[in-house]
Parts: structure tokens; sequence; C-alpha cells
């Protein structure tokens, strides 16, 4: 014996597939127990508020007839007013924070159901080919797509929303300071606030849509790569146009998300990177093939480098189109654009009886 035998492809995609399934579990009674316990958060937060606009409306009244009131019973009004507006305030973050929960564990639901379905194709793959599959090539391919992913999510998050809250921070803060000086001063500082949370708060719905639009699960891929190409026409000296061909309709979950985020990986690139003026877009959902072309006229770079770097996107796209069985196709020079192209052959869905 020369110690432990060496496992076949198709045991290690079945270990794969067992341990999936064991997360897919934990996930989903994780975000059942989230969503319940946000239902019940979410009722405390109206009770609160209905309690709060009750006693905003008397402390309103206080005020209107002072003189009726001794300093103290004014004192108490503010106080409970205070209090009610607190208690709301940290019921309400409770459950924004539960609901960045339940984003979070969907995020993670999506990608593991992609990928289970992606094991039950290659272990398929692998049955009518006998291809061979390198021990581990399998859990390296899924470590850099998620490594990739988050490089990209906590860039986007330091960028945005983690800058904004800096901000809300420091204005906070100049605003209590002004309080005893100059109220008419920070009365414009906390009106700017106010702006900048609208503002803030724009910028994390963006943020929440490229992290996983509800779009993509709701209407499906042509619809949602829609609204994320208008989304990107708010760059500056950009214009960005999109054709669809073929028949708009409802492809398997794991395709979509992956070509969703093919193109938002690929436009974003062209966008940040290439600094690209024009870009075109052309989706096509052909009756055999989804085929992805995205054609800029940015500054291109060498196509030497994707061998060079693993955690590049294009890297991660082109592994993840070749899994499915797919084409990918890079032509760029430094200087003179990016043209990418990808082909995804489609199963036939068996109709249900």
């Amino acid at each position: 014996m020369n110690g432990r035998q060496e496992q076949k492809p198709t045991e290690i995609i079945h270990d794969l597939i067992n341990k999936v399934d064991q997360l897919l579990d934990s996930i989903k009674q994780n975000l059942y127990e989230n969503e319940r316990l946000l239902g019940q958060s979410q009722q405390e937060v109206d009770k609160l508020s209905k309690k709060n606009a009750s006693i905003t409306a008397e402390l309103q009244k206080i005020q209107s007839n002072t003189e009726s009131f001794s300093r103290h019973e004014l004192r108490l009004g503010y106080e409970a007013a205070l209090e009610a507006q607190q208690r709301l305030y940290l019921m309400s973050g409770k459950v924004e924070r539960i609901q960045s929960e339940i984003q979070h564990l969907r995020v993670q639901l999506g990608w593991l159901e992609s990928f289970r379905t992606m094991l039950d194709e290659l272990n398929e793959g692998i049955a009518s080919s006998g291809r061979g599959l390198r021990p581990g090539e399998g859990i390296e391919m899924i470590i850099q797509a998620q490594e990739g992913e988050r490089q990209r999510l906590s860039r986007q998050m330091h960028d945005g929303p983690a800058q904004a809250l800096s901000n809300f921070i420091l204005q906070t803060e100049i605003a209590m300071r002004l309080f005893d000086i100059d109220s008419a001063k920070a009365k414009e500082e906390l009106e700017s606030l106010r702006l900048s949370a609208t503002q803030a708060f724009q910028k994390v719905r963006d943020f929440i849509f490229e992290l996983r639009p509800m779009m993509l699960d709701d209407l499906g891929l042509a619809p949602t790569v829609k609204r994320y190409v208008d989304a990107m026409q708010s760059f500056p000296g950009t214009s960005v146009q999109l054709t669809l061909t073929g028949m708009e309709r409802r492809l398997e979950p794991y395709l979509e998300v992956m070509i969703f985020r093919a193109i938002q990986e690929l436009l974003g690139n062209a966008i940040r990177h290439s600094q690209a003026s024009d870009i075109r877009i052309h989706l096509d959902l052909g009756d055999m093939i989804v085929k992805v072309t995205v054609d800029d006229n940015g500054k291109g770079f060498d196509p030497e480098i994707l061998k060079e770097r693993t955690n590049m996107g294009l890297k991660i796209i082109r592994d993840r189109v070749e899994m499915l069985g797919g084409d990918f196709q890079l032509n760029t020079r430094t200087g003179e654009g990016t043209r990418v192209s990808f082909m995804i052959p489609l199963r036939e869905v068996p109709e249900v009886a």
C-alpha cells in the first residue's frame, strides 16, 4: 500500500456536492431565522414610530403653550421625546443590520446554488467524455472566483458607503460643537448632513443593486442588464450602448447570475481601468447559445498579463465560461481598445408534464 489512494475526479465532485448541500441547508435555515426576526423587529419599529409621532405631537403642543407648563414638565417632555427617538433609532438600526444580513445570505445562497448546478454539469461532462480533473482544480477555481468578487466588493465599500459614513461622523461632530456657539450655523450643517445622507442612501441602493440585484431574480437577465447599463450612463464622458437580440426570456438562474456578473465586470473594466469613452454591449439570447460581446475604445492592455495574474476578472470570466462548455475570446492591444466576447451553450430544459 502506498498510503491513501488518490480520489477519482467523480469522487472529488461528489464530495464537493455533499459539502455544498450541507452549506445550502445551513444558509437556508439561517435565512429563515433572520427573515422571522426581521418581521418581529419591523413590527416593533412600527409601534415605536407611532409612539414617537404621538410624543412629538404632544411636545409640539407644549412648545406652543409653554407658559402653561412648569420647567420640570417641559424637561420631562423633551426627555420623553429624546428617549423615544433614541429607541426608534436603535431599533431601526437593528432592522437595517438584519436586512443587510439577509441580503448577504441571499448572495451566498445564489452563489452556492449556481455552483451546485455547475458541479452537476461538470460531473455529467466528465461522465460523458472521460475527461480527467486535476485534484483540487475545481476548488482552486472557486476560491479564485470568490476572492476576485470579494476584492471588487471591498473596493466599492471603501469608495462608497465607508467613505460616506466617515463624512457623516465628521459633519455630526461639527454640528454638535456649533450648537452652543451658533445655532443657525449648526442648522445649516445639519441640512448639509441631511443632503449628504440622501446622496449616500442612493449610493448604498446602487451598491446593493450591484451586490445582488433583486431584478435578476424577479425579471431576469435582459431587464437587469438594461437597468445596469442605464445606471452606468451617469459616468461623465462615457457613452454606453446596449443591443439586445434574440428572444428575451428567463434562463436558468446560475446562467443569469454568471452572465450578469461577467457584463458587470467587463463594463466596469472599460470605464474604470480602460478609461473608455465609447462602450458597446451586444447580448444575443439565441435558441441554443447566449453570446455576449463588449467593445470599448479605451487604452487596452497586454493580453499576456492574463498568464501572470490569476485573480483578474477576465481570467475568472474565462474560467467560468469554459467550465460551462463555452468559448471565450479576447482581442486587445495597448492603446487600441478591447473587445471581449464569450459564448455559452444552453441546455434544453425538459418540459414539465
